[in-house]
C-alpha cells in the first residue's frame, strides 16, 4: 500500500536570526549580571546559572521539535515530538473531506506551531510554509497539518480518498 511520511523542523533562517539575537541580548544581560555578582553568594550564582540554563534550554527546544506526519491505509498520524510522544491517529472513517490547500499561517491561525483558532479554521500543526493538509471531520471540526511535500501528499490522499469513496477501506 502507498504511504506518505514527512518530518519537518523549525529551520527557517529568519527564525534562527531572531533566536540568535534574542539569545545574544539575554546572554549579554546575564554576563553583565554575572560581572556584578558577589561570587561568595551561592544564591546569586545559582540564579545566574538557572538563567543560563533556561536560555540554552529554550533555544535548544526549538530545534528538537519535529512535526511528524504519516498517511497510510489506516489513516493519518501526526504530532509534535517531543511533546506528543505518540502520534495522534485519524481514521479514514472519521473524515468527511480531506484535501491539500494553501493557507495563511498568520491570518488564519496566528502563526506557526500548534495553533488553534476560535473561529472557523480549527486547529493547525505547522512549522513553515503555507501549504497544508486540510481535514474536515464528520462532526464538523477541522484540523490542518502543514506539509512541504504538496504533490506527494495529494497523490497518497487521493489514493485513499478514492478507496474510501468506494468503501474499500
Amino acid at each position: 500500500m502507498r504511504a506518505f511520511t514527512e518530518i519537518q523542523r523549525f529551520t527557517q533562517s529568519w527564525l534562527l536570526i531572531i533566536l540568535i539575537l534574542a539569545f545574544g541580548f539575554v546572554g549579554y544581560g546575564l554576563f553583565k549580571e554575572y560581572t556584578t555578582l558577589d561570587v561568595n553568594s551561592n544564591s546569586e550564582v545559582l540564579k545566574f546559572l538557572l538563567g543560563v540554563f533556561i536560555a540554552v534550554f529554550s533555544l535548544g527546544l526549538i530545534f528538537i521539535f519535529q512535526l511528524k506526519t504519516k498517511i497510510n491505509e489506516q489513516g493519518i498520524f501526526y504530532g509534535f515530538w517531543p511533546i506528543q510522544r505518540n502520534l495522534k491517529h485519524i481514521k479514514w472513517e472519521e473524515i468527511d473531506k480531506i484535501y491539500v490547500r494553501e493557507y495563511s499561517p498568520i491570518s488564519e491561525y496566528g502563526g506557526w506551531g500548534y495553533r488553534f483558532s476560535f473561529g472557523k479554521h480549527g486547529k493547525a500543526y505547522n512549522v513553515s510554509g503555507s501549504t497544508g493538509i486540510q481535514i474536515i471531520f464528520k462532526n464538523g471540526k477541522k484540523t490542518l497539518i502543514g506539509t512541504q511535500k504538496k504533490k506527494e501528499a495529494e497523490s497518497v490522499i487521493n489514493t485513499y480518498k478514492n478507496k474510501l469513496n468506494e468503501n474499500l477501506i
